[in-house]
């Protein structure tokens, strides 16, 4: 099981919009460097939505490739067409991924019936761990709870990351779930409280820009050092809200500009960050003790 902080990593662009993947590079030793316990590639946070199938590809095989084992890389692998959703995956498999991360199809609203034979066929499509993904403020379907417990029952399928920052909800699953069944945070914002509810980690956009800090505080609560935790905490909040005062990844990439890791660019229809929101993100940094 794949435990702590797990990096929902950007994915960067030079100035003719391609990947960057000496950008990659440096982003990955970053993080080798600063502690983090995971990386997941093409993820939501990787503008998944805006690469093609081989740029996805690519992506994928060289986060493996640059992290040498050193980490664990978890790939983005999710559609609304079960598909195309399987193909990824197998593709995620031949690239070396260490597991597949796979989100709730969006836009088509599937009942939960649906959701169970979606996610049963994307596990049945690699002999790789699967975490669900349940995000319903992006995708609008929403993973029942007792859905994602019958689906912890098979095999492969060994967590889920829960973006609701519904506690109530951790408790249930956390309480509910079988041996061996992973309860990721998936907001910031709540992650602490979940890792101390006994979770597994946390799959944060945080992390992207204060991976140590990030890395330190979730290891101290999944310990059940509440203080420890709650003093590191306090430094990370002004970057859980203000790297979602516009739409992710756009305020994470400015600030990893700001810190000279890479490019700010995103594709369209994401645009670059405001001023105002340049203002918010530089003083959510100085408050987490991070120099732009």
């Amino acid at each position: 099981m794949i435990r702590g902080s797990i990096v929902a990593l950007v994915t960067p662009f030079n100035a003719s919009g391609a990947v960057d993947y000496d950008a990659l590079k440096r982003l990955v030793e970053f993080h080798v460097s600063a502690g983090t316990h995971g990386i997941v590639a093409v993820g939501t946070t990787g503008e998944s939505a805006t690469l093609t199938h081989t740029e996805d590809h690519e992506v994928i095989r060289a986060t493996v490739d640059y992290s040498a084992g050193r980490i664990p890389v978890i790939a983005g692998a999710g559609s609304n067409s079960t598909a195309e959703a399987c193909q990824l995956t197998e593709a995620a498999t031949q690239a070396g991924a260490d597991a597949i991360l796979s989100v709730a199809p969006y836009y088509n609203k599937p009942p939960q019936t649906g959701l169970l034979a979606h996610f049963r066929a994307v596990a049945q499509s690699t002999d790789l761990p699967v975490i669900l993904y349940n995000v319903p403020g992006r995708t609008v379907t929403d993973i029942a709870d007792d859905t994602t417990l019958e689906l912890a029952e098979v095999s492969n399928i060994v967590g889920i990351k829960d973006a609701t920052g519904n506690l109530e909800r951790a408790k249930y699953l956390l309480k509910q779930r079988p041996n061996g069944f992973a309860v990721y945070s998936g907001d910031d914002p709540t992650a602490m409280e979940l890792c101390l509810l006994g979770g597994d980690g946390d799959i944060s956009v945080t992390a992207n820009v204060a991976p140590q800090l990030m890395a330190q505080m979730i290891e101290f609560a999944m310990a059940g050092k509440r203080a420890e935790a709650q003093a590191l905490n306090e430094k990370l909040l002004g970057l859980h809200s203000k790297l979602f005062l516009e739409p992710n990844p756009i305020p994470s990439k400015w600030a990893l500009s700001a810190m000279g890791l890479m490019r700010a660019d995103c594709r369209l229809p994401l645009v670059p960050l405001t001023d105002e929101g340049q203002h918010a993100v530089r003083q959510a940094c100085e408050q987490a003790g991070i120099s732009l």
